[in-house]
């Protein structure tokens, strides 16, 4: 045999030996019944809770009814490209999305596949989109403030950070511009935001967007959109993924604050998938587990201790009530789960004071530890003042004839007060500012303005002291703090400007 044949046979014995069949074990499954969004499956004994399973034509599934000879899966994507007799694999991932700063900025699905046009993601980092609250070693007590820039807020209902605070109201009474304004505000800031919009129209989310870009927040925003015409997997998902991108800046020492958009219509697309996946129903037909959806979710806020990075996510909830109905099954929920609430109410927002906020049943838990010791100092009693004048309105509308001086007095006040903490949408208020005006508000300098002439008082005011006195914004800004010496020199200020200006 020549050299060249001998090469061949050395080559071909080489291979006979080095032969050896990679087996590559899959489970798999059958699908024997698909409609309605929901999958069910023969085989796959060995999947686990929110896998992620592999349909054909590329649509996935996450796995949620685990059942003696079967698997139901919630299905991401369209179900008239699969029949029955289909095969389904598992991937042996649970669901997860990317995650890190690499998102903010962008619009994604509840996948974290990009939806803005921007071109694919550049991040790598991914996260499962459920995880167990960090427990109370990790935690430690919410004591720096969210400046959201709405006066009536700030003062009265401070939100802080790591804190979990609803805001709850009818429909069309200013929810979403509340957490709008709150997001607008942290331009320039360290806070991070994450909005999670859920069941809301396409053209919806898409004018929300337009407007994060108009104020320059979405520098800071990440948007995760789930709209109406989502599956109502999209829907049920949303709020997780976006609690996982806010966990990944939490756990690396940031500031995060997210806003859920709405938990109600959350709440509707859980009940939908689980009378699909045939659970049993409880009270409203909603599943027995509705309050833990929520709980797991939101206990996911939290103020981490300084051993543990000292990061933090702020919860900003929505839910709508049908006719001012708060003892209802979902708000009723989300309420016990909360460190209080923000409560809009459709007869003030008609009456013209917006934010709508009704100061008696709204309430922050946390309270003035989440305030700089400035607005402490200064709004201290604006919500007791508040609630004795709303108190003492309704018997003022009968006549102030037969009041008492005192009453009358206070009564205009409330008055005043009233229109100061009216604010247009999209102009949040410096910590400094609101400082400076609620300063004169409680100490008499617009006793004697006329209520109409208030809020002319309130820009006038600011103009004045920032080409005037600008040293004395500049000095609460820095410090937080309201001094003797700050307010000497504001009293002087604001007497100053009274002799200027004309009612």
């Amino acid at each position: 045999m020549s050299q060249k044949g001998l090469d061949i046979v050395a080559v071909i014995k080489e291979q006979i030996e080095s032969f050896g069949a990679e087996l590559a074990v899959t489970d798999v499954g059958t699908v024997i019944e698909v409609g309605d969004g929901i999958a069910r499956i023969h085989g796959l004994a060995s999947a686990e809770y929110n896998e992620l399973l592999e349909f054909p034509g590329g649509v996935m599934g996450i796995a949620m009814n685990l059942e003696e000879d079967s698997v139901a899966a919630i299905l991401l994507g369209e179900d008239t490209l699969i029949k029955e007799g289909d095969e389904v694999r598992r991937t042996n991932r649970i669901v997860e999305v990317p995650v890190g700063p690499e998102m903010i900025g962008r619009v994604v699905n509840p996948l974290g596949q990009p939806i803005d046009g921007k071109g694919p993601l550049k991040t790598s980092a991914k996260r499962a989109v459920e995880r167990v609250a960090p427990n109370v070693v990790t935690r430690q007590g919410v004591d720096t403030p969210v400046q959201t820039g709405i006066k009536a807020i700030d003062a009265m209902i401070p939100v802080g950070r790591g804190q979990r605070e609803l805001i709850i109201g009818d429909r069309s009474t200013g929810k979403t511009a509340v957490a709008i304004d709150t997001i607008i505000n942290q331009r320039g800031g360290d806070l991070i935001c994450i909005y999670v919009a859920i069941g809301q129209k396409t053209s919806k989310i898409a004018q929300t967007v337009a407007t994060l870009e108009k104020y320059g927040a979405m520098e800071h925003t990440i948007v995760v959109a789930a709209s109406a015409s989502d599956p109502a997997a999209f829907q049920y998902l949303a709020p997780f993924a976006g609690c996982a991108m806010g966990e990944e800046f939490m756990d690396n020492g940031k500031e995060a604050l997210i806003v859920y958009d709405d938990l109600t219509k959350h709440a509707w697309a859980y009940r939908q998938l689980s009378l699909l996946l045939k659970r049993p129903p409880g009270r409203e037909a909603y599943p027995g587990d509705v309050f833990y959806l929520h709980s797991r979710l939101l206990e996911r806020a939290a103020k981490l201790h300084k051993s543990h990075g000292g990061g933090s996510l702020t919860a900003l909830p929505i839910i709508e009530t049908q006719a001012q109905d708060v003892s209802a099954y979902i708000p009723t929920n989300v309420i016990s789960i909360t460190d209080g609430q923000i409560y809009l109410e459709p007869d003030l927002f008609n009456a013209g004071i917006r934010p709508a906020l009704n100061v008696g049943i709204s309430v922050s838990r946390v309270g003035s530890a989440a305030q700089t010791k400035a607005i402490k100092k200064v709004a201290g009693r604006l919500k007791l003042e508040m609630s004795q004048y709303q108190a003492l309105a309704a018997f003022a509308q009968f006549g102030t004839s037969e009041l008492d001086k005192a009453t009358r007095a206070q009564i205009d006040r409330g008055q005043r007060i009233t229109e100061v903490l009216k604010q247009l949408q999209y102009q949040p208020v410096a910590m400094e500012n609101q400082v400076i005006i609620f300063y004169a508000l409680l100490n008499g300098f617009l006793d004697d303005v006329p209520v109409s002439s208030a809020a002319r008082f309130e820009t006038d005011m600011y103009q004045f002291l920032a080409a005037n006195f600008p040293d004395i914004a500049k000095t609460i800004a820095a410090k937080k703090e309201f001094t003797s010496d700050t307010e000497a020199a504001l009293k002087n200020a604001l007497t100053e400007f009274k002799k200027s200006f004309v009612a």
